[in-house]
């Protein structure tokens, strides 16, 4: 058993180390691992990766569950081994249940690495662990906190905006005015679950791109649409129906 993982972890370096001298040559990237092809389980999932393929940016609402963010990571992954893009820029609002990143030691980025999990180790299940780390080694896969975005640019990149419900009208504008050229971006969020004392940046873009007819797609979720589990539907459900004179509330 323990030959076995030896030969595998063998295996995914070589793979990685002729991903990384394809990318030097700027050519395609060309690897041996082929992972099965992204599947909808649901007719809002296939609509979802429909406008992936199709758009520069998309929103993504919907409560926990439905795939949002899941599928967004791995198709990354899959753009990122293809070589469609060369970078992956994961971010998402540092307003968190519990403590606050102040309270954990090293720097920002250190901080900020425990909420990016969820799309980590999607985006490592996908491209193998070696490939993974060797993309992050060469910051090809970066994980950017709001609090150093500013004046940054990204070009050609997949860039992921998850929990977007919890942006500030000026984060969400922030980071909407730092995408490039070639850059697919995913905005991905769950109103319903906005932690703000103040206006929801993602209620803010979705508001605009009906007024003004922007041609963004917006992917809306329901709670019929989760996919994680029955127990996950089950909760989801029963706190939706507690939880909605509040949101009709706030809205």
């Amino acid at each position: 058993m323990a030959k076995n993982r030896e030969k595998r972890r063998l295996r995914e370096i070589e793979e990685a180390t002729i991903i990384h001298l394809n990318k030097k040559k700027k050519n395609k990237f060309v690897e041996q691992r082929s992972p099965p092809p992204i599947i909808a389980m649901n007719r809002r999932q296939a609509e979802y990766l429909g406008h992936l393929r199709t758009s520069e940016q998309v929103f993504v609402l919907g409560p926990a569950g439905t795939g949002k963010t899941w599928l967004a990571a791995t198709y990354a992954a899959d753009l990122y081994r293809l070589g469609t893009v060369n970078k992956i820029i994961l971010t998402r609002p540092n307003v968190p249940c519990g403590r606050s990143l102040g309270f954990f030691p090293g720097s920002m980025e250190k901080k900020f690495a425990p909420w990016a999990v969820p799309v980590t180790e999607a985006i490592r299940d996908r491209l193998g662990e070696a490939v993974y780390d060797l993309a992050v080694k060469n910051g090809d896969i970066e994980v950017v906190p709001f609090e150093v975005m500013r004046g940054r640019t990204w070009k050609e990149a997949f860039v992921l905006l998850d929990e977007a419900q919890n942006t500030s009208i000026i984060e969400m504008k922030m980071f909407l005015t730092r995408i490039g050229e070639n850059c697919l971006t995913v905005i991905n969020g769950d109103v319903a679950q906005c932690d703000l004392e103040k206006e929801s940046g993602l209620r803010m873009a979705i508001d605009l791109v009906g007024r003004k007819d922007l041609p963004v797609p917006v992917v809306e979720f329901s709670i019929d649409d989760v996919v994680r589990s029955g127990i996950c539907a089950m909760w989801v459900r029963a706190f939706a129906e507690t939880e909605r004179p509040a949101i009709f509330a706030r809205a």
